[in-house]
């Protein structure tokens, strides 16, 4: 009987190398799977922040750069089981003082949004077909102010990997609103592969021309895990409009319930 030789380190190497391409060829992902996956960890790693809220500055500015500010603050309720919920009130200039706007994001179902008019007096329900529209004169449709819920979207696609700023690389991805409805076909995400933080997005119309992008800048960490800008810049590239958002004064676990996301309290909110 022939005695078999071991193998030496050359041969090793060579099986190694040949079972490492073997494995990769079984497991290796296509860009729409490798989209969805990221989709989801970064939903999963952003989970269990509870509820929070936050102090804002609004700064609109029109074509010649001219601006308008604005004082505002948000509250937000996460609702595991759903969308989650939000509430933005508005205490400066005085023409605006008062009116807020209640969000109740879904995963699958048409967001639900009103808006109280203090003038008015009354609570107004923003149509599905409204929601591509402009919220109080700003770059942010009110699509935009809702959770972006994973099942919000389809066709989820890696594009590329590049880098995205301050030193950190990028995933770069493509995803279709699910909503017929929307004001926009495609999105374009830049989200940082260490804290899967969305650093940027480009807004495609109807009509699949670039619309706006979104920018956000000046990341801070929260409870030890939750990442949040204290910037967001909205530009209109087709009008040359522009709308700054800086936060301050973010706090968690205020004790929200939802009795502070009904209409009772979109009327009263002070």
């Amino acid at each position: 009987m022939r005695k078999l030789q071991p193998l030496n380190l050359k041969t090793t190497a060579l099986l190694a190398l040949c079972l490492s391409a073997v494995s990769v060829s079984a497991f290796a992902e296509t860009p729409e799977e490798k989209g969805l996956r990221l989709a989801n960890e970064a939903d999963a790693y952003d989970a269990g922040w509870g509820d929070s809220r936050v102090d804002m500055k609004m700064i609109l500015r029109n074509k010649q750069g001219q601006e308008s500010t604005r004082e505002l603050r948000s509250r937000s309720l996460e609702k595991p089981e759903d969308g989650d919920w939000s509430m933005i009130i508005f205490d400066e200039p005085k023409d605006v003082e008062g009116t807020a706007l209640l969000t109740y994001s879904h995963k699958v179902e048409p967001d639900d949004q009103w808006l109280y008019l203090p003038a008015l007096k009354r609570v107004k329900r923003i149509a599905s077909n409204n929601k591509s529209g402009p919220f109080m004169g700003s770059e942010f449709a009110y699509e935009d102010l809702s959770s972006q819920e994973i099942e919000k979207y389809k066709d989820y696609k890696w594009l590329r990997e590049e880098a995205c700023g301050d030193g950190y690389q990028c995933n770069v991805g493509e995803r279709v609103p699910v909503d017929e409805k929307s004001g926009y076909t495609k999105q374009i995400a830049w989200v940082d592969k260490e804290h899967y933080r969305v650093m940027k997005v480009d807004f495609y119309d109807r009509k699949g021309e670039l619309l706006k992008t979104l920018t956000a800048s000046g990341f801070q960490q929260y409870k030890g895990k939750h990442w949040r800008p204290d910037q967001l810049d909205m530009v209109n590239h087709q009008t040359g409009k522009s709308t700054t958002l800086i936060f301050s004064n973010y706090k968690f676990d205020n004790g929200f319930t939802d009795r502070d996301f009904d209409q009772n309290s979109l009327k009263s909110a002070r």
